[in-house]
Order: C-alpha cells, then sequence, then structure tokens
C-alpha cells in the first residue's frame, strides 16, 4: 500500500492513520508516504495495534537509526531500545518513570543533537486520564508578531537537565548520573524543520532555562511569553490513549506533556508505555 487513509484529529495537528498493521512488512512507498503525512500533521495515530518491542523496533528503523539511549534503569530489559515509561513498581519500588513528562517539553532536549522523532506505544492505559498533550510549535512561531519573529530569530537557549524540578522525588544517585551525564547544551530558540522548510520555536518548561547571552531573570519573560503562546489550546491536540495505540510524533515540530490527570494510587490506573526514538541530525 502507498495510499494512506488519514483522518486529521485537530486542527492543530495530529492525524490517525486507518487501516494499517504496522507489524507487518511495509513497502517502501509506504513509508515514504508516512514520512510526508508526519511532516504535514506533525503527529501520526496508529490504533489497534500489536506489537511485540522487536516489531516496535523495526517499525522505528523504517524511519532511520535509533537513538542511543543511556538511562539503563528505565529501559526495556531485554530491548534496550525501548524507554519503559510505567507507573508499575519496580523491585517493588515506585517506578522513576511514573510521572515523566509532566512538564512541556521535546524529547532529549538537553543532548547535543535532540531526537528527530519519538514513538510511544501503549500497552496498558487508565480507565480515566493518562492522556498526553501536543503543541505544533511551527504554528505557534507563525502565530507571533512579526516584531517578535524578528526578536528571537537567531537567538540561542541554555538547556539544562539539573533544572527539572521532577529529580527531587527520585532516586538521588540516578538522577545525578544523569546530570553528570548531561551538561547543559545550547540549542537555536527558533530552527528550520530540514524537509518542510517551516520555522518552529524549540523550548522545553524548565530545562530550557535562559537565553545565551542574557541572566535567566532576564530570559524568563521572553520564554515564559513564548511558553503561554506554545500552548494555547488551539495550537494543541489532546491524545486519549487507547491500549493498542502507537503515537509517532515529529519532535522537530512539537511540544508535549503528560498532565497528572488520574489518580497514581489506585491498583486499577495503571499506565505501561514503550517508546523508542529516532536519532536526530544537528540542529540548524
Amino acid at each position: 500500500m502507498s495510499a494512506l487513509s488519514i483522518r486529521r484529529l485537530s486542527d492543530a495537528l495530529g492525524a490517525e492513520v486507518e487501516d494499517i498493521d504496522i507489524a507487518q512488512d511495509l513497502s517502501g512507498e509506504t513509508v515514504v508516504a508516512l514520512r510526508q503525512a508526519l511532516a504535514d500533521h506533525c503527529v501520526l495515530l496508529f490504533r489497534g495495534q500489536s506489537l511485540t518491542p522487536a516489531q516496535h523496533i523495526a517499525f522505528t528503523k523504517r524511519f532511520g537509526p535509533l537513538q542511543e539511549l543511556t538511562l539503563a534503569s528505565y529501559l526495556h530489559q531485554e530491548h534496550p531500545e525501548i524507554f519503559v515509561v510505567s507507573n508499575k513498581p519496580v523491585d517493588g519500588k515506585p517506578s522513576d518513570t511514573r510521572r515523566t513528562g509532566r512538564r512541556w517539553h521535546t524529547d532529549m532536549c538537553y543532548t547535543p543533537q535532540p531526537c528527530r522523532g519519538s514513538l510511544l506505544y501503549a500497552l496498558e492505559v487508565p480507565p480515566v486520564g493518562g492522556d498526553t498533550v501536543f503543541a505544533n510549535m511551527q504554528r505557534a512561531y507563525d502565530g507571533l508578531s512579526d516584531g517578535l519573529r524578528a526578536a528571537i530569530d537567531g537567538l540561542s537557549t541554555v538547556h539544562d537537565l539539573s533544572k527539572v524540578e521532577d529529580f527531587k522525588n527520585r532516586d538521588p544517585a540516578a538522577t545525578a548520573k544523569i546530570v553528570a551525564d548531561n551538561p547543559p547544551v545550547e540549542h537555536p530558540l527558533v530552527w528550520t524543520h530540514p524537509d518542510s522548510g517551516r520555522k518552529a520555536l524549540f523550548l522545553s518548561d524548565q530545562i530550557a532555562y535562559r537565553i545565551t547571552g542574557m541572566t535567566e531573570a532576564e530570559s524568563r519573560p521572553i520564554l515564559d511569553y513564548l511558553l503561554v503562546q506554545a500552548i494555547r489550546i488551539e495550537n494543541t491536540y489532546r491524545h486519549q490513549w487507547r491500549a493498542g495505540d502507537l503515537v509517532f510524533w515529529d519532535n522537530r515540530s512539537v511540544m508535549h506533556c503528560a498532565p497528572e490527570d488520574y489518580d497514581m494510587s489506585d491498583p486499577a490506573n495503571v499506565r505501561h508505555m514503550h517508546r523508542t526514538t529516532l536519532a536526530g541530525p544537528p540542529m540548524v
């Protein structure tokens, strides 16, 4: 197949690709069509999938090399290409990834080359809640005034993983190693998508904490304003998960968060997911 059945999920971004089994060996033409659909819609949804970890990895590789993941305690034991996002206890202790993504962010923005895309597969979801919200950062940039766009084009921001407040709720030794392994990096505040040529804001709440050449106090009003503009309701899509959903997002054009919209103290509210990650090219 190469002609895709596409159903838009919101005005801002997102589309469901219908009648497709991504566990199968897809044709080159279909992969090309999916690449274009991702560039057009920023987020793709594949419902009703039944994937083994190996099939999940194989599908991801059709779109490029995988990002090397170094957070060993968060990875699938048999398939280290998979990052496990779960509120299931590990060895009788709360999982460190149970609150992953509570702030608006772009994946791996704290690395020299942030990932190109992420593919999150839902194995178990709560009866209510456990959603993920996506913001279209190209649309957010386009919605700024001409004067503000001119002012921020060419600026860079410092991304510092140590600024994540939730780290105080995680294992101190593990978080200390994560921070030590990921020193602060600089990235463009506005960058151009290599496929579409569209400009997008590149932000992450808390992590992108100041503009290069400015103090944190000087930067904060600017970054806070841009963040508020990016997550305006008309720029977002809120995904309500079902078991068997795989959501593929373009990390170069969206920001996302996972609000704590369910009670994790209730054992019925299990949210257990696998994520693969596409390696990214240098940002320009």
